[in-house]
């Protein structure tokens, strides 16, 4: 039997370790979940549990400071104290939040092999926390699970063949949610609350959640053009706490017809992807999203890790300044990329990454 601990606290974490754990109920692998508490909104975080079946965290350290140092020292520790009573053979972590820099530390110090699942993706900025949190994650694992072979490629070119680590392609887990869940929608429409049902078709999906968006002078800019553009499209907005905080502290006022809203569980927003003329983001993973769904964005972000549907024209950047959002917007509107590519997978990673880590020479 092979004891794996799975760390995870926020949105993106959720979603991808739902369907491993999906996959390794049905395997000779035993899971001890930590929950290190980074979004701890239930609209944040216990709706995700429920609704995508993730069995309940064996641990939830509820640590939600805000300072990133505070966060991550406080994580550090907690998380370290679960390893050495539990004593896994593997520590599994996600992506590039704070829970997942801690989760590496913690695992490296106490000598247990780490698996990174979406390692080798880059911004090529550390003024970005989330580029900062997955170069050093990447650097300290055994395992590096690459979506794409763009990552695949960063890792090469940062050196990682000469490095103790085994690097592994496989799809994303991201396309294994949306096809899973896809279908469970489609099969049981009453999943989804009336209210939402009856929210307008083919509007903009809108969310606004980093930090270098909520800085004052980029939201402001930002409301400004979404106020512009409401005129002419509807718009939902399921707002983040933090920006919701930002924008009461600014006294930022968002057009009546924008229909601003608290954050929605993950199956609310497969529905509103999938009724969505467009979608407007800060989240690299919104922007994936998107893309499974068929649907063009804009990130509001001048670089993405998945650099693929920008060069496949899927989705477009943009620097944060009102004019350059203004022209990207246009931009992304005549968007003509093929969305009948699989640019990242058949929706079968969740068992690529089983299968290496049971078959792993520790």
């Amino acid at each position: 039997m092979i004891n794996v601990v799975t760390i995870v606290g926020a949105r993106p974490q959720f979603i991808k370790a739902a369907m491993v754990s999906k996959a390794i109920m049905e395997c000779e692998i035993n899971e001890i979940i930590i929950h290190t508490g980074q979004h701890y909104d239930d609209n944040m975080s216990k709706i995700f549990f429920d609704q995508m079946g993730i069995p309940s965290p064996s641990y939830n350290l509820h640590i939600q400071e805000r300072s990133h140092g505070k966060m991550t020292g406080k994580m550090l520790a907690g998380i370290e104290e679960i390893l050495m009573e539990t004593k896994p053979d593997f520590v599994l972590v996600y992506g590039d939040t704070n829970s997942t820099l801690a989760g590496a530390l913690a695992a490296r110090k106490l000598n247990i092999p780490l698996a990174h699942v979406e390692g080798g993706l880059r911004n090529f900025d550390f003024t970005i926390p989330e580029d900062v949190n997955r170069t050093l994650t990447d650097r300290l694992s055994s395992i590096i699970f690459c979506p794409t072979p763009t990552a695949v490629r960063n890792l090469e070119n940062e050196g990682y063949l000469n490095f103790d680590c085994k690097i592994v392609r496989t799809g994303d887990l991201m396309a294994d949610s949306v096809y899973y869940f896809s279908k469970l929608l489609d099969n049981n429409p009453h999943l989804i609350d009336q209210t939402i049902l009856d929210w307008p078709k083919g509007a903009i999906i809108v969310t606004i959640h980093r930090q270098e968006t909520t800085r004052p002078e980029i939201l402001s800019e930002v409301v400004d053009f979404l106020n512009e553009i409401s005129q002419s499209h509807d718009i939902i907005f399921p707002i983040h706490p933090r920006t919701k905080n930002v924008l009461k502290e600014l006294g930022l006022h968002l057009s009546a017809r924008i229909l601003m809203v608290d954050p929605v569980g993950y199956l609310e927003m497969q529905f509103l992807l999938k009724s969505a003329s467009h979608v407007i983001t800060d989240s690299g993973g919104l922007q994936k999203e998107a893309y499974l769904h068929g649907k063009k964005s804009l990130l509001l972000m001048d670089f993405t890790p998945w650099v693929e549907l920008v060069e496949g024209g899927y989705s477009v950047t943009t620097p944060l300044r009102i004019n350059d959002i203004r022209t990207a917007f246009e931009k992304s509107l005549q968007l003509n990329g093929d969305f009948k590519t699989e640019l990242y997978g058949k929706g079968d990673t969740r068992y690529q990454i089983i299968k290496e880590l049971e078959t792993f020479k520790r």
